[in-house]
């Protein structure tokens, strides 16, 4: 019986990092590879143009990385880069957002952000799933999309790296995506709190992973939640154990390309 219980014991052991490894990514350890040095990085990402809703920051120093790239450095009392949100293992991530109330919000475009360590620039994110609910996604109903139909239309690197403290201005192992999805009919919802869901796939080895907002100074960034084994939990730092929201932007670009016809009309006259 001792060596059975040993034997199950061991297997637990070496399980558990397996799973961890899927839900947060916190290791510091620097890659092989230094990808600042293939001189592509492919396109960079231009940003919003017409924002309805900004989930929060994730620069936290301008032109302090490799090459002049900004970086979301991590708090030096916590140790999670990025949270797991990998489709291909059903590993989903969400946060909240609420249209005020007598508004309705037409939403054109929609951006999450996520990186696979030790993968490029460019991008090696190649799908993107979403899934919206008008509250709690365990509870509540459906409105928009499902995590079966990629969505995704571009994904391009937003000239930032998540880094430690240790590995500032010389880490490039983890170059942030924006991964943009836009919609030919836009999004319409009312007013009221929804959950936006998302799941990313790509072709890296590790990952995708979504970094949380970041705020210098701030540790509780929000109260963002993860899909894993069947289960909705809050995140949190494993450190710090200070609960964490998660970036994300919506769009309504028909007034974005109104201004921009204007303003081309103008400069005819």
């Amino acid at each position: 019986m001792k060596t059975v219980a040993l034997s199950i014991l061991v297997s637990l052991l070496l399980v558990i990092p397996a799973i961890a490894s899927e839900t947060t990514e916190d290791t510091g350890a620097t890659l092989p590879a230094d990808i600042s040095e293939s001189g592509n990085a492919g396109p960079i990402w231009d940003g919003p143009k017409d924002v309805l809703w900004d989930n929060g920051p994730l620069v936290t120093s301008v032109g302090t990385g490799v090459g002049g790239a900004d970086e979301s450095i991590v708090d030096a009392s916590e140790v999670v880069n990025g949270f797991g949100c990998q489709w291909g293992a059903d590993i989903r991530l969400a946060d909240d957002f609420t249209v005020p109330s007598g508004e309705t919000w037409e939403i054109s475009t929609l951006t999450v952000f996520g990186y696979q360590t030790g993968s490029g620039p460019p991008s090696t994110i190649l799908e993107c799933y979403i899934e919206i609910f008008d509250g709690h996604p365990e509870t509540s109903t459906s409105v928009y999309g499902d995590l079966f139909t990629d969505v995704m239309t571009s994904s391009s690197w937003m000239n930032c790296y998540r880094v430690k403290p240790p590995t500032s201005g010389t880490s490039t192992d983890r170059p942030i995506m924006a991964n943009v999805c836009e919609f030919a009919s836009p999004i319409v919802l009312s007013e009221g709190t929804y959950f936006l869901v998302w799941q990313l796939d790509g072709t890296g080895s590790s990952g995708p992973w979504t970094p949380p907002v970041t705020i210098n100074g701030q540790l509780n960034t929000g109260d963002a939640i993860q899909y894993f084994d069947s289960m909705w939990n809050p995140i949190d730092d494993s450190a710090s154990l200070e609960p964490k929201g998660l970036p994300f932007i919506l769009e309504n670009n028909s007034g974005a390309l109104d201004n921009e016809t204007w303003a081309t009309i103008k400069t005819i006259f």
